[in-house]
């Protein structure tokens, strides 16, 4: 017994440190990023930030946050997103719980075509064709409207759905009630954990993408944040000469010296730093929608 217990606790304690490292190599890179913004870049130039920051200051980010494109393309990011993900969580959940219903015709037909549209795509220009003819380009829909339903979020969505309690259902419809009171009132609010974790993914996916920027929206005002990263990561030298001159703001006062290393560590950690935060909020309900939207399908 002793030597069981024993070797359950040196098991606790490896595995323990196993993650520990995991962890450390997920969370350093992010950390890495962030003191290297706000650090001295001549001590970073010389390589002396490495667990520690070296000559503290936040020029970066004033220097940057000051361009007047960065408010306005994380506007449309945060619209895309929270935009995005409503329409998204509204259409597959309700979509996944029609489908999930014998009553609706042709229901698992339905079902079955939209999920082979994970597995068959007609390219890049016929995508291209079909956005522009639907009037979709240089139009913020662009951003909202093709992804309303997911295929894969179907399918967590619709196996999430069909694990409740049919009775709660059963007992609605004796009360009078009709599809939309049943789903806005029972199978909403007992759908949490896989709404939430759709929600995570969506979120994460509509503020990271840029693709759809970059070949269909020509206007400036729908530029996203991660559109302008992409821009500024091709133009970092003109940016940190910019700032360097005065072009963005003025450093000459403070005899900070801005580098290219510097913008494009800045820009990325105000690109990937809003959608961190989402995690937590959400976390509590992720693993368990996750799974239980994995085990059958």
């Amino acid at each position: 017994m002793k030597k069981s217990a024993r070797r359950i606790g040196w098991f606790d304690a490896i595995n323990a440190l196993v993650f520990i490292a995991v962890a450390f190599c997920c969370l350093f890179p992010f950390y890495f990023i962030f003191i290297n913004t706000i650090s001295d870049p001549m001590a970073i130039t010389r390589g002396e930030v490495v667990f520690l920051p070296r000559g503290v200051q936040f020029e970066n980010y004033v220097n940057l946050l000051r361009d007047s494109k960065i408010g306005g393309a994380v506007a449309v990011s945060v619209a895309r997103t929270v935009v995005g993900t409503a329409i998204t969580l509204c259409l597959t959940t309700f979509f996944g719980y029609l489908c999930s219903k014998p009553q609706m015709f042709l229901h698992k037909f339905v079902y079955r075509f939209v999920i082979v549209t994970m597995y068959f795509s007609a390219g890049l220009i016929p995508w291209y064709i079909t956005m522009k003819m639907l009037g979709l380009k240089d139009n913020f829909l662009l951003y909202v409207l093709p992804g309303g339903v997911a295929p894969f979020y179907l399918i967590l969505v619709k196996t999430y759905i069909e694990q409740l309690p049919a009775a709660l259902e059963e007992s609605a419809i004796v009360d009078g009630a009709g599809i939309l009171r049943i789903f806005v009132s029972i199978v909403w609010p007992l759908s949490m954990p896989i709404i939430a974790t759709i929600a995570i993914f969506t979120s994460v996916g509509q503020w990271n993408t840029f693709t759809d920027n970059l070949f269909l929206v020509s206007k400036p005002q729908l530029t996203t944040l991660q559109m302008l990263l992409y821009q500024y990561m091709k133009q970092v030298e003109t940016i940190a000469t910019s700032i360097r001159t005065g072009g963005l703001a003025s450093v000459s006062q403070t005899g900070y010296s801005i580098t290219p290393t510097a913008v494009r560590m800045t820009i990325s950690m105000i690109v990937v730093f809003p959608i961190l935060l989402v995690y937590p909020i959400m976390q509590r309900y992720f693993v368990k929608g996750i799974m239980v939207g994995a085990i059958k399908g």
